[in-house]
């Protein structure tokens, strides 16, 4: 069955038979990526949720507020403020402000909100790695298991591997490796060449450094 001109996006000009496109119809098929085609923007990092740090706050400070709630309104109704109140009251009134538990409460309290600040400020998800951001409406991440898996597998293609482990962080990949049947230096040259195009190839926004060490396996006896 032959597709018509209207439905396939192409109009009829003159009685040629030419096809031409029509402007309105949008072309699925993405542009290669060519030296005129510029990037889509700066790739930046998923924001996570922080859910588990979130809930926690949440829950410790509706307690401690209705619990607090709850004895202003028994106080204000007639009866006795709570034990704990009244305890903490004494306590902040006659405890000086060089005791040594004064300051670890106020190291402590220091402490957890510098944590809800980091919190709060950092991205988080250090796991995902940002690849090159070539369309600005699109946002691809690679965990990074599995750009360290793509290394490993890049470098057991390299003559005279017989193992190889990769240490992959935001910053550095460290690749270790074991040499056989080939001399070292040689090996390690074709390491550092094979892991640093792999690097490349994995189209990360922030590419990390990459470090190479190669070993002789141990003898046996």
């Amino acid at each position: 069955m032959s597709e018509t001109p209207e439905r396939s996006g192409a109009t009829r000009a003159g009685s040629g038979g030419v096809l031409e496109k029509d402007p309105r119809v949008l072309d699925p098929t993405p542009p290669e990526r060519g030296p005129g085609l510029a990037p889509g923007g700066r790739a930046h990092r998923f924001w996570s949720a922080r859910r588990i740090p979130a809930a926690l706050t949440a829950l410790v400070l509706l307690g401690a507020s209705g619990l607090l709630l709850y004895d202003v309104v028994a106080v204000r109704a007639g009866h006795r403020a709570m034990t704990w109140r009244r305890t903490l009251a004494r306590e902040l009134a006659s405890r000086p402000l060089d005791d040594i538990w004064t300051l670890v409460g106020a190291g402590v309290a220091a402490g957890l909100g510098l944590w809800l600040l980091l919190l709060a400020l950092t991205p988080g998800r250090r796991r995902l790695l940002q690849m090159e951001k070539v369309h600005p409406d699109v946002r691809a991440v690679l965990h990074r298991k599995a750009a360290a898996l793509a290394l490993r597998d890049r470098a057991m293609e390299v003559p005279g591997v017989q193992s190889a482990k990769v240490r992959l962080k935001r910053r550095k990949a460290k690749v270790r490796a074991v040499a056989h049947f080939r001399d070292v230096d040689e090996v390690r040259t074709d390491l550092r060449s094979a892991s640093e195009q792999a690097v490349v190839d994995l189209g990360l926004a922030r590419p990390p450094k990459v470090s190479v060490k190669v070993v002789r396996p141990p003898r046996k006896g």
